[in-house]
């Protein structure tokens, strides 16, 4: 089983969205990356470690120059991320990097409650022991590392690292196709606090301890439990 959920995971939106968002310096991978990736890549990482921000417009040339590709790769990147729901598109003003109101932030969260519940109750209804406990366990490591540095990047970057074991363990292609395309991603970049980043990774640590125990009740409590935390937390920044 081992050997065909890492082959699983080789899909556009799967393996390659977790493998690339991982570069250390995407801008830089010239030879791993086509153009319009560079551009792609570039814009999710440079947005998660906090060099652009929601709200932030984009001007072609400047991206160009940025991410060294002609504005084609541009265009075609830009146009890419607008489907992925990061980058606002409107007539006769520049792009934008998206930026939430409460109401579509609340929608984004009803479901990533359905998908997280789902990418945990299959990770615990095919876990083992002996081949994931391992795995699991630096996932938990690299999260509490990562909350320790204080750098919002860091935690993102062990944030797809734990998701993504938990859908190697659970083995569902469909899964691993369209979790990663959930808006969590600008939530994430939009909504930034200590108190967030404690809630969460606190609520990770519930998680594994209900993919461990292989019990889909607590799988299913657990990952509801995780993303209604995250929204209280998110009402109660927005009211401030």
């Amino acid at each position: 089983m081992e050997q065909s959920t890492v082959a699983s995971l080789s899909t556009p939106c799967g393996r390659f969205y977790y493998d690339r968002m991982d570069m250390e310096h995407v801008q830089d991978s010239r030879e791993a990356l086509g153009s319009s990736d560079r551009v792609y890549f570039g814009i999710m990482s440079d947005l998660e470690n906090g060099r652009m921000v929601p709200g932030q417009r984009l001007a072609e040339t400047e991206l160009a120059a940025r991410y060294s590709v002609g504005r084609n790769a541009v265009r075609e990147a830009v146009q890419r991320l607008a489907v992925r729901g990061i980058i606002d598109l409107a007539r006769f003003r520049s792009p934008a990097i998206r930026s939430l109101d409460v109401e579509e932030t609340m929608e984004i969260l009803e479901v990533a409650k359905v998908m997280t519940a789902l990418v945990v109750r299959t990770a615990a209804d095919r876990y083992d022991e002996a081949l994931h406990a391992v795995q699991l366990t630096a996932a938990l490591t690299q999260l509490e590392s990562a909350h320790l540095t204080d750098e919002p990047g860091q935690f993102g970057k062990a944030r797809r690292n734990f998701y993504r074991i938990l859908l190697v363990i659970g083995d569902n292609r469909e899964l691993q196709r369209l979790f990663p395309a959930i808006g969590m991603h600008i939530i994430y970049a939009q909504f930034q606090s200590r108190e967030l980043r404690e809630i969460r990774l606190a609520d990770y640590r519930r998680i594994i301890d209900a993919v461990r125990s292989g019990d889909g009740e607590q799988a299913d409590f657990a990952a509801a439990a995780h993303v209604a935390n995250v929204r209280k937390v998110i009402l109660k920044s927005s009211r401030l």
